[in-house]
């Protein structure tokens, strides 16, 4: 089961990333960007609280950061298309196909509730992660961990949503 699940998250990873990037796309030309960028100094405020709820030295400025590692300190800023809003985007379409059937109003809230506040603590935990991986052991594994464990974080995160709403909650 886990290996029939591990396959089919790697094979939503190619679909995922073109999705996100097309996202990106659309957003940039609507001028939604800006909007979004509205929300990094929030999220920067919360990831450096992570931050620091383990230890690390870190503040934030907006969108800036200010992560002390072993190695001094790392500046990182956190962009618009950093914040995680395409797993929100994600998440909003897999409730549309996953609560088509019949169930109670009761049972749909807690599944958005759930998800909503499941892939928001998935998404500070993807930005924490990345701080601490560019504070700690440099640009590059930051920048990879970014652009691909993220999004295997955020699918990996889908898949257990949907298994335990479905276990519990539907």
């Amino acid at each position: 089961m886990v290996l029939a699940a591990c396959c089919l998250i790697l094979l939503a990873l190619p679909f995922v990333t073109t999705y996100n990037d097309l996202l990106t796309v659309g957003a940039m030309h609507t001028g939604f960007a800006a909007a979004l960028q509205s929300v990094s100094p929030f999220e920067a405020r919360m990831v450096v609280a992570l931050l620091r709820a383990i230890g690390v030295q870190a503040t934030a400025a907006g969108s800036q950061l200010v992560v002390i590692g072993p190695g001094g300190p790392t500046n990182l800023f956190i962009s618009w298309n950093c914040i995680g809003w395409q797993s929100l985007v994600l998440l909003g379409m897999s409730l549309y196909v996953g609560l088509r059937g019949e169930t109670t109003h009761e049972a749909r809230a807690q599944v958005v509730l759930a998800g909503i506040l499941g892939t928001l603590l998935v998404n500070l935990l993807r930005v924490t992660l990345v701080c601490l991986l560019a504070a700690t052991a440099g640009h590059w594994p930051a920048v990879i961990f970014h652009d691909y464990a993220g999004t295997l974080m955020t699918i990996t995160w889908l898949f257990a949503f949907w298994a335990g709403a479905q276990r519990w909650l539907l």
